[in-house]
C-alpha cells in the first residue's frame, strides 16, 4: 500500500459520512496546519473514528498495512548528513562487518577522506558510500511527502554527490525507495569511464552521479545483493 492507496481508501471512507460532516471535514482540511506527528492523515482518521465510520480494528489493519509496505519510509525523516553519513556506513557493516571504519591505526595518511575499508592481507581496500533516497521530481514538500515506491510510475531523481577521484578503490552507492534498498559496486576507474559522471560545481574537483528512472537500467550490471557485497568488492579491487 503506496501514499496514493491511503488516500483512495480514505476516501471511500469519507464519501460514507453525511453530507454536512463531510464539508465540514473537507473545509476543515483545507486550512489544516499540520506539525509532527499530527498531520492531515492523522485528523482524518479521527475525524471517521468519532464519526463511527471506522472501527478502532480497521485503523488498526490499515495501519498495518501501510507500514508493512513502507519499511523503510523512516529513512526520509532524517536529515542529509545523518543519512548519507551515519546510517549509511553503519547500514553496511551490519550487513557485513568486514566493512569497517577506518583510522590512523590502519593508514597512516588516513585524513577522513574515505568512510570505510576491508582489510586484506597486505593492504587494505578504501570505500566510500554514496547514498540516496528517491524523491517524485513533481512535488514539493518536504521528503517523506516526496518519498516513492520501488514499482512506482512517477519521474524520480537520486543525486550521489561529492564524489572525489581517486581516493577509494571503489564506491559503494546505496539507493532507498520507501519498500526497498538497492546497492551499486563501482570501481574508481567505472566511476571516472560512467557517462553519466559530471562536475558537481564547474572546475571544481568533485563530481556526481545522477540515477533516474529513464538511466538507471544503465546500472544493472553494477546492482550486487547485500551479501554479496564485499566478495564482489574484493573480487573488482582484486
Amino acid at each position: 500500500m503506496d501514499k496514493n492507496n491511503l488516500d483512495k481508501k480514505l476516501d471511500e471512507w469519507i464519501k460514507e459520512l453525511p453530507q454536512e460532516s463531510k464539508k465540514y471535514l473537507l473545509a476543515h482540511l483545507s486550512g489544516l496546519k499540520s506539525i509532527y506527528p499530527f498531520n492531515e492523515y492523522e485528523y482524518r482518521l479521527m475525524y471517521l473514528l468519532d464519526k463511527k465510520i471506522i472501527t478502532f480494528e480497521e485503523y488498526e489493519k490499515l495501519r498495518s498495512a501501510y507500514v508493512n509496505a513502507n519499511p523503510y519510509l523512516n529513512l526520509y525523516n532524517i536529515s542529509p548528513r545523518v543519512f548519507g553519513e551515519i546510517w549509511a556506513q553503519k547500514h553496511l557493516i551490519d550487513i557485513d562487518a568486514r566493512f569497517k571504519k577506518p583510522s590512523k591505526e590502519i593508514d597512516k595518511n588516513y585524513s577522513g577522506d574515505y568512510d570505510l575499508y576491508i582489510e586484506k592481507v597486505k593492504k587494505i581496500i578504501k570505500v566510500e558510500v554514496k547514498a540516496c533516497r528517491a524523491i517524485n521530481t513533481k512535488l514539493r514538500g518536504g521528503l517523506e511527502t516526496k518519498a516513492l515506491s520501488f514499482e512506482s510510475d512517477e519521474p524520480y531523481w537520486m543525486n550521489f554527490q561529492q564524489i572525489k577521484l581517486d581516493i577509494a578503490d571503489v564506491f559503494v552507492f546505496i539507493g532507498v525507495w520507501v519498500d526497498k534498498i538497492i546497492y551499486w559496486v563501482l570501481t574508481n576507474k567505472e566511476v571516472k569511464k560512467h557517462p553519466t559522471r559530471s562536475h558537481q560545481h564547474r572546475g571544481g574537483i568533485e563530481y556526481q552521479i545522477g540515477i533516474t528512472e529513464k538511466n538507471i537500467k544503465k546500472f544493472k550490471k553494477f546492482l550486487i545483493e547485500p551479501s554479496q557485497l564485499v566478495d564482489t568488492i574484493e573480487s573488482k579491487v582484486k
